[in-house]
């Protein structure tokens, strides 16, 4: 029988609080368990295994992206819906480092192809609406600019921009300059 007051939401709500404050990697259930004061077992008649529940975290975590990216975009195109989508990416891994790298956790393709991360990638392809690239150019697109946020967003979490005098606002200001630019004149 569950635990009074326990729920697969709660749990989730509570692993994804652990992931900002420990790091996603350390997310377990075990953590888990002892931040509700039971034993690992109890938390098993709400999920099925670490998998599970590390797959449950990337989801909520995928969601709350990309409703903040939607919020982001809304009624923008072009340049400026690229810089409101990467700003809204980067602000929200500054925020909740737990929640997005969980955002990058390997789903299952079923889940991967419903929900929160069919909807993310969406508005990755509606940020480049504006700059009218065709298959497969598209999707070379939407690589290059997942690999540009993921990129930065590690370094600078990493703290890899701190040893020189240029801020890392100003590169990641000019870096969206760049990716503009890029995606008005992809190659042919």
């Amino acid at each position: 029988m569950a635990r009074a007051g326990i729920t697969a939401e709660r749990l989730v709500r509570a692993a994804v609080e652990l992931a900002d404050e420990v790091g996603f990697g350390n997310v377990t259930v075990s953590a888990l368990a002892r931040r509700f004061g039971v034993k690992d077992a109890s938390l098993y008649s709400h999920i099925r295994s670490a998998h599970d529940l590390r797959s449950r975290v990337a989801v909520l975590a995928l969601a709350e992206l990309a409703d903040r990216a939607a919020e982001a975009l809304a009624g923008r195109a072009g340049k400026d819906a690229l810089v409101a989508f990467a700003n809204a990416y980067r602000d929200y891994a500054k925020r909740y480092p737990g929640r997005y790298a969980a955002a990058r956790y390997p789903l299952d393709p079923d889940v991967a192809e419903a929900g929160a991360a069919r909807r993310h990638a969406d508005l990755t392809r509606a940020v480049l609406r504006g700059y009218r690239l065709a298959e497969p150019d598209e999707t070379d697109a939407v690589r290059l600019l997942h690999s540009t946020f993921h990129g930065y967003v590690d370094l600078e979490a990493a703290g890899g921009f701190g040893h020189h005098p240029r801020g890392a606002d100003l590169s990641w200001s000019r870096s969206l300059d760049a990716l503009d630019a890029v995606l008005r004149n992809w190659p042919a």
